[in-house]
């Protein structure tokens, strides 16, 4: 709920982990997908990203958001100019929890593959339970959920569009459902999807757009006995 912007001449970055501790986010929007983009020296500026939230849903699609620092009176001010030209102003805030970053993690396996068929994967485990496990073989990768009576299994051969790079035998992980769709609802952003796990590590789920943002996703495995 509450982020720091890392503002440098190059992008704008965010690292964040949610309040359980089960996941973290990068976010970098690059500076070639502003219209202009000046940043004279490196900020970071703290804010709620409510707030942020409330102003954005105010755009209309014609409409072009201008991000400016005012130094001077800690706030952030948000400019819709469109039809009309529209200001809103949010104040940063001081977050006292350091900075985070990531874990440098090893992965055992890389899966790209589209990201709609990542999210049909994700619904088709919603009806069984609430976790899933990830199997990657040479030749395919299997999602699969289990409960006390029903049982779900998605398998997507190896092929053009889906890569499948293994270190390695087979290589099992199991994650919660819950944070998978949350974390599937970027797929808006990208056509493909790339993910990186070992058996009983951490996954890594990453979307690209070039020349334009980054959105990477650290989710800790679920324990096999869930």
């Amino acid at each position: 709920t509450e982020v720091t912007l890392h503002v440098t001449k190059d992008k704008v970055g965010i690292v964040a982990i949610d309040p359980n501790l089960v996941a973290m986010v990068d976010f970098q929007l690059l500076s070639s997908a502003f219209i202009e983009f000046s940043v004279p020296k490196p900020e970071e500026l703290a804010i709620n990203l409510e707030h942020l939230r409330q102003v954005l849903r105010r755009t209309k699609p014609t409409d072009t958001v201008v991000l400016t620092l005012d130094d001077a009176a800690s706030r952030l001010q948000v400019t819709l100019q469109g039809q009309h030209t529209r200001n809103f102003t949010i104040p940063l805030i001081t977050i006292e929890e350091g900075q985070e970053s990531l874990p440098d993690l090893s992965y055992a396996t890389k899966i790209t593959l589209a990201s709609t068929r990542f999210d049909d994967a994700i619904e088709d485990m919603t009806i069984v339970g609430e976790s899933l496990s990830l199997h990657s073989h040479p030749g395919k990768l299997v999602v699969r959920s289990e409960s006390h009576l029903k049982e779900a299994q998605v398998e997507m051969p190896a092929t053009e569009e889906t890569v499948i790079v293994l270190d390695g035998d087979a290589v099992m992980s199991k994650y919660s459902i819950e944070y998978l769709k949350k974390i599937a609802k970027a797929s808006k952003l990208s056509d493909h999807v790339s993910l990186e796990f070992g058996a009983d590590h951490p996954l890594r789920v990453e979307y690209k757009l070039l020349d334009k943002l980054r959105l990477s996703f650290v989710l800790a495995p679920r324990v096999r006995n869930e």
